[in-house]
């Protein structure tokens, strides 16, 4: 009973390791049933591109900035405004230290002295040099400083309005605290509120940055490109842009701008682009967009195609493997032209009613396409 038991599991072990086999073969062999699976070269359009990551952004981006200090005491507009270039966007008041406003106030009285001491002097030496006693020098530099002493007073007057009142008239000129806008634009952010402190902006200092503003219908697309695809890049190349919280939105642009200096990102080297923005078709975009844009390198509109996964490339040398008439298969020496990754185009050797055997040489990408531009397959054969 036992022996026949062995018997048994023996053959049945037999039947399983034959059937794999069986199985192996005919994956081997590229289909189930043992015949080689063949690709038809179909024609269309193959594009090779280069993907620029980046935002969508304002060519011109200012930050509004106050030339004097003090508190923010009123705001005009808000983020998202559109104002006209010499609106009023907000107020800064003048917040002096009781040292600063005791001092213009004394400066004021010390030059209101200065002048009166000076008139005296003036009328004086008028009454000795009728006597002839003063020379006409010596009187006309004491009207000199009598003149400057009056510009003197006038500063000091202007300096303490301003720090008490927060505006002045200068001659024809009106000196006031409130900020207006540069340019006609959209207010994009507000970094200030109603009370904040204000530095002003000084050949020494920044200066506080109150708000920023662009003009939003002059917008680019700003990214960078992988250093292997910019040596194929030139200015002027037509670009398509997707982007992200748009699926549906179609952009077109023209490539403006490519950096002559590389830059490190995520331990990868990239050239900073600037992609002009050409046809919106409607797309209403904002500022900051993340966007995708496909830059066209070159395209062939009809063109023969077989997949990139059965093309076998040894060196300068580019094979596939083809199914002869009689069913067998043999490889074949091509030359290869423009490529997508996806699909190759391919001219003088098949046309769209070829096929070419399945089968995928080892550490070819499943998914890419070879251009072939010459070969051996004559137009009803498969190749």
């Amino acid at each position: 009973m036992k022996r026949r038991t062995k018997v048994v599991l023996g053959v049945l072990g037999l039947a399983v390791v034959l059937a794999g086999a069986g199985v192996v073969r005919s994956k081997a062999d590229g289909s189930v049933d043992g015949t080689t699976k063949t690709v038809s070269v179909t024609r269309g359009q193959i594009i090779e591109k280069a993907l620029a990551v980046g935002t969508i952004e304002p060519r011109v981006e200012i930050s509004v900035k106050s030339q004097l200090s003090g508190v923010v005491g009123r705001l005009y507009a808000d983020v998202g405004d559109l104002v006209r270039a010499g609106d009023p966007l907000l107020e800064v008041r003048p917040n002096p230290t009781p040292l600063e406003l005791a001092d213009a106030r004394r400066q004021v009285e010390l030059r209101q002295i200065e002048l009166d001491n000076l008139k005296r002097d003036i009328t004086r030496q008028s009454s000795l040099k009728q006597q002839g006693l003063v020379s006409e020098r010596e009187y006309e530099l004491t009207q000199q400083r009598y003149a400057e002493s009056q510009v003197q007073l006038k500063m000091a007057q202007e300096r303490l309005g301003l720090l008490e009142e927060g505006k002045v008239n200068v001659a024809t000129d009106k000196i006031e605290t409130v900020v207006r806008s540069p340019i006609t634009g959209f207010i994009l952010e507000k970094t200030v509120q109603i009370g904040d402190p204000v530095v002003p902006l000084t050949t020494y200092q920044e200066g506080t940055v109150l708000m920023t503003m662009a003009e939003m219908k002059d917008l680019l697309f700003r990214g960078t490109v992988d250093e292997i695809d910019v040596g194929k890049l030139r200015e002027g190349m037509p670009v398509t842009i997707k982007v992200g919280a748009l699926p549906e939105a179609r952009i077109d642009g023209v490539l403006s701008k490519i950096s002559l200096k590389a830059k490190k990102q995520e331990s990868a080297t990239v050239f900073p682009v600037e992609i002009s923005l050409v046809d919106l078709h409607g797309t209403q975009l904002r500022a900051g967009y993340s966007a995708n844009a496909d830059i066209i390198i070159a395209k062939e509109d009809s063109a023969l195609m077989i997949p990139e996964r059965l093309v076998t490339f040894a060196g300068d040398t580019a094979t596939i493997t083809v199914l002869l008439p009689d069913g067998r298969t043999e490889q074949r020496v091509i030359k290869t032209g423009l490529s997508d990754a996806l699909k190759s185009a391919s001219t003088g050797w098949a046309t769209a009613s070829s096929s070419c055997g399945e089968v995928a040489p080892p550490g070819v990408s499943s998914g890419s396409r070879r251009a072939v531009t010459s070969g051996c397959a004559r137009k009803t054969s498969n190749c």
